[in-house]
């Protein structure tokens, strides 16, 4: 016979896991609303705070029907009866954009800092800013299209219209492509962007970012600020075997650290407003540095971290400026730090202009910018490396498995459909900016091919 205390505390014993799941269930919707929120207030931060001072405006209706369609779940429900809120300042340049999410705590809060400089999202409970403009307005009232800007001329030709090919569904069903420019020998051969799009609008890159990061760290070593060989400084004393993580296996996703989702996924610091030093640096090893491949974000956050004391002499826009990508904007964490895993808005032809670096050897205008031996140092599968199609070097993605394009054929690539393909073998570029939704591609081995094969000698 079974007594009724027993039956009291087993009835109890049942319940608290699915009261428990309950409870976590709704901590987790909770902060899903908050990262979606944050998402949104970001990209609407990012495409009209980035767009205004080339002089073309984005409209609301840009920026709602591009970025924030087919994001990832379970975000893409929420931001679509999310409210946006942007404030002007009186200079009319973008002050912040706010998204409220729940009833008892502030709207996140994506904060513009200025021309070359952009947004950066605020952690969720941060307040409003004090300083408000005198007549805050919706989005849908304030971000109307610009005046019409002045048009490069349409080029014409063989090349010109195989870049309208890369809007076609054949390379992917879904895809939704924005921009294409084909180059070769650093003359634009042929270009072709969707409406309310041109060559020169940034757009986010995602992961292309870390092809950014680096250039960025080839730039140090040719200063003799950096070594690649040497340790990143992870790990918080001595002993701690994160200490023999080096920068080059960092670059080459081989650091052997986990995360506790899949490598490319940095929500808490992306859109929930986190530090770089916080949810970069203090993952642990699950297996020797340099022995297995895993895509990761924070490897590349922490290669950048590890040449963080060159910045102040040396910031990310000294090189920029050197190549005239004056569209490129390396974005910051609220703390100042950059987020240079994804958080860069650059147009096609500032993507251009870098991978044209590559192909010249890491000269740029009679100057050395990268070391002699740089691209060579990217396009060297070294490290453990993929399944898939595509190999991997030192921040940049290799064609090398891919039947019809040459085998020295590398690629910077990113979320969404953002590729820029270097070819030494035939001193090309390709760039193909998109807003593809989760889960759908394009196909940019086929699109590559078909552009070497159509382009000729």
């Amino acid at each position: 016979m079974i007594r009724p205390a027993l039956c009291a505390v087993a009835a109890l014993s049942l319940a608290a896991p699915a009261v428990g799941q309950s409870a976590q269930n709704l901590l987790q919707s909770r902060y899903d609303r908050a990262l979606a929120a944050g998402y949104k207030a970001l990209m609407i931060c990012g495409a009209v705070g980035n767009a205004d001072p080339t002089g073309m405006r984005r409209s609301a209706q840009s920026v709602e029907a591009w970025e924030l369609v087919g994001i990832q779940a379970p975000l893409d429900a929420l931001v679509k009866d999310m409210p946006a809120r942007v404030e002007m300042g009186a200079d009319r340049f973008l002050d912040y954009v706010a998204v409220p999410w729940a009833d008892d705590m502030p709207p996140r809060v994506a904060i513009y800092r200025g021309v070359g400089k952009g947004c950066s999202i605020q952690p969720i409970g941060t307040p409003l800013p004090t300083a408000q403009s005198s007549s805050p307005m919706p989005i849908d009232t304030i971000l109307q299209p610009g005046a019409p800007r002045p048009q490069p001329p349409q080029t014409r030709g063989k090349v010109a219209e195989l870049a309208r090919t890369g809007f076609e569904a054949r390379y992917g069903e879904k895809a939704r492509t924005t921009g294409v420019l084909i180059q070769r020998g650093g003359r634009i051969l042929g270009e072709a962007y969707a409406p309310g799009f041109d060559g020169d609008l940034p757009q986010r890159t995602f992961s292309v970012a870390k092809s950014l990061a680096t250039t960025l760290v080839g730039a140090a070593v040719l200063r003799g600020e950096a070594d690649v060989t040497a340790s990143a400084g992870l790990g918080d004393s001595v002993g701690d075997p994160r200490l023999a993580i080096t920068i080059d296996q960092l670059l080459r996703m081989a650091s052997g650290r986990f995360s506790d989702t899949p490598g490319n996924r940095t929500d808490p610091l992306y859109y929930g407003g986190s530090s770089v030093e916080e949810t970069a640096t203090g993952w642990p090893l699950i297996a020797a540095p340099g022995s297995i491949f895993r895509y990761a974000n924070n490897d590349t956050l922490a290669a950048i971290r590890a040449i963080k004391s060159t910045f102040a002499e040396h910031p990310p826009r000294e090189v920029l400026d050197r190549l005239g990508m004056a569209r490129t904007v390396p974005e910051t964490d609220s703390r100042g730090d950059y987020v240079l895993s994804s958080q860069v808005w650059s147009s096609a032809r500032d993507l251009a202009k870098l991978g044209q670096l590559y192909l010249q050897r890491g000269v740029w205008k009679g100057e050395r910018v990268l070391p002699e031996d740089w691209l060579a140092y990217v396009s060297r599968p070294s490290g453990p490396q993929p399944e898939g199609p595509f190999g991997y070097g030192a921040g940049f993605w290799l064609l090398n498995r891919s039947d019809g394009v040459p085998t020295d054929t590398i690629a910077m690539m990113g979320n969404r459909g953002q590729y820029v393909v270097i070819v030494p073998a035939r001193d090309m570029v390709i760039v193909r900016r998109g807003e593809d939704p989760a889960g759908s591609g394009f196909d940019i081995a086929a699109f590559t091919r078909d552009v070497l094969a159509s382009a000729g000698r």
